[in-house]
């Protein structure tokens, strides 16, 4: 099992959001997520680490059908009262899934991956219970801003001292070891520091940035190749009728 949010590490995390100067950054997340994503009105979508419910309420105003997962009940405290019973919230781990296979369209892993104990079983059940596509949320670790969180992880108590880093091509790897060369798409954000938002602002804007690998976000939404159920059904058998044995009659 990987790291588990306490109720401090709950409440600085939502805090976090609320706070005006940090939200460019979330806005930059969410519009590289909808890029990618897609998102059509009336889908099902399970937000696996779904935490105080940001990207689920943000889906729900959007007219998808949400559920979320987490396995902090403090995180799905807060979630609740978000949220209230407009979304199923679920407490459980990321690598076992309490639903059926092909439960949902969507499954989404934002900033889950650094937390969990072991990233490719929790891959495998994003997978299993997605029927159509999955979207990755992750901190990358070859950007300015990556490098920025494991340093202050290095000197002070933070939640990045536990969190596990990733860069494109090792997404990527993870994904193909799973499901072979299925399609993808990834992009990044915030590719300078907040404190450069004047200039961020504008060149978040070009389409050829957001192919950059070095973003301090990096999103990738995996097309799923349509899998089917499938359950055993018995066969009853069915012996010849006996006949007449040839060249006799009865008399």
């Amino acid at each position: 099992m990987g790291y588990v949010f306490d109720f401090k590490a709950a409440r600085e995390y939502d805090d976090w959001y609320q706070d005006p100067k940090n939200r460019f950054i979330a806005d930059l997340e969410n519009q590289i997520m909808l890029r990618l994503l897609r998102p059509v009105r009336g889908e099902r979508v399970l937000d696996i680490g779904c935490g105080t419910g940001r990207h689920l309420l943000m889906l729900l105003e959007m007219g998808l059908d949400v559920a979320g997962l987490d396995a902090s009940p403090h995180m799905l405290d807060i979630a609740r009262k978000k949220l209230g019973h407009r979304a199923g919230l679920h407490q459980g781990l990321a690598e076992d899934l309490p639903f059926e296979d092909n439960s949902f369209d969507i499954a989404t892993l934002i900033t889950t991956l650094e937390f969990v104990g072991d990233v490719q079983k929790t891959l495998q059940e994003a997978c299993r219970v997605a029927k159509d596509r999955i979207f990755l949320g992750v901190l990358n670790c070859y950007a300015i801003k990556g490098i920025e969180r494991r340093l202050k992880g290095m000197f002070s108590e933070s939640i990045y001292n536990r969190a596990r880093f990733f860069s494109v091509w090792e997404a990527k790897r993870h994904i193909r070891q799973i499901l072979g060369k299925t399609p993808l798409r990834w992009g990044t954000s915030l590719h300078l520091p907040a404190g450069f938002r004047k200039y961020t602002e504008h060149l978040e804007k070009w389409p050829f940035i957001h192919r950059s690998p070095f973003g301090g976000f990096i999103g990738m939404v995996v097309t799923l190749v349509p899998r089917y159920q499938t359950r055993n059904i018995p066969i009853g058998y069915v012996g010849r009728p006996k006949s007449a044995t040839p060249g006799l009659t009865k008399t």
